[in-house]
């Protein structure tokens, strides 16, 4: 019989199944579309114990009075009015990492086929049939020995500097926290300031949450620093990256190339200028899907609305900036 119950917000598909078949018996998952109205997600919502979402309004949540934590299935937590919040004394807390070797493994994909201009070998063999082709007089360059700035060395930072020491790279790292040297010794990441990582690195790869202070953290002064044989990774939010400086750097010779996983706005308009590019790949904010990172944040969550809801602390808090 369970004994507390939980809202979950998802539409259809892989993961509210993987939800669903891994509720513990002493949680009551309900699931709640996000296309629903806000009075039917209020009526949903209302004697929820833990709502899992990381897109709530104020107004809804003023509306359980029995809620004590509000769990994310992603890393990120941004669409979320967080100080309010806290003000109201309900803990808000991420995914403790679930998504993190889904991204680190989408981004060393990103980093290697930008390098190897794999889309543009792709589309001359593929979709125009011509072997080869002009192909010879693309530049090509390699991951291995590159030096790769990581900014931002979270779980998922970690975890590319992980997967990068099989490619010998000399990597780098900028972040505001203090990275223990534990960490950095095994990831084989040495610290450097922000301004150094972006004028030395042949990589630079974005991996930071979006907060006041790092919304826009990459513009063209920042693009200015960068080597003209560097590329541009972002998998992290769109935000973080003024997109217009990023065009202009990619088009102007700045920069050589980018990967993204993320934009400035999601969807992205159908005529956004990025789309045009040869220099860049883009995927539609999908790094962080896996059946393996579905599993592991279900059982993350549901753990963690366990030990709050017996009376522990939440682990992975999110706090304010």
């Amino acid at each position: 019989m369970p004994t507390w119950k939980v809202a979950y917000f998802s539409g259809v598909g892989g993961r509210p199944q993987i939800m669903l078949e891994n509720a513990p018996e002493d949680l009551e998952v309900t699931l709640v579309n996000p296309a629903l109205s806000e009075d039917e997600k209020i009526e949903l919502c209302r004697d929820a114990d833990a709502i899992i979402s990381s897109d709530l309004t104020l107004n809804l949540i003023r509306e359980c009075p029995r809620l004590k934590l509000i769990q994310t299935l992603s890393a990120g937590y941004d669409r979320l009015p967080l100080e309010d919040i806290l003000e109201m004394g309900i803990p808000v807390a991420n995914n403790g990492g679930a998504n993190a070797i889904s991204v680190s493994e989408q981004t060393l994909a990103l980093m290697i086929g930008i390098s190897r201009n794999l889309m543009a070998q792709w589309d001359s063999t593929t979709r125009q049939r011509a072997w080869r082709s002009d192909l010879y007089q693309t530049d090509l360059s390699e991951v291995t020995d590159k030096t790769v700035g990581i900014v931002g060395l979270g779980r998922i930072g970690r975890q590319v500097a992980k997967r990068l020491t099989g490619f010998d790279t000399h990597t780098i790292y900028y972040d505001i926290e203090e990275i223990p040297e534990d960490v950095q010794h095994e990831v084989k990441a040495e610290p450097v300031g922000f301004d150094e990582l972006l004028e030395t690195s042949d990589i630079v790869s974005m991996h930071v949450p979006l907060t006041r202070r790092t919304r826009g953290m990459m513009s063209d002064r920042e693009f200015g620093m960068m080597k003209p044989t560097a590329f541009f990774i972002n998998l992290c939010r769109g935000p973080v990256v003024d997109e217009a400086a990023l065009y202009r750097a990619l088009t102007e010779g700045q920069i050589a190339g980018a990967g993204l996983d993320v934009l400035e706005v999601e969807p992205t308009p159908a005529d956004n200028p990025l789309f045009d590019l040869d220099n860049v790949i883009i995927t539609p904010h999908m790094a962080g899907q896996s059946q393996e990172t579905a599993l592991r944040a279900a059982h993350f969550a549901y753990g963690n609305i366990l030990r709050v809801l017996n009376g522990s602390e939440a682990e992975s808090l999110v706090t304010p900036e």
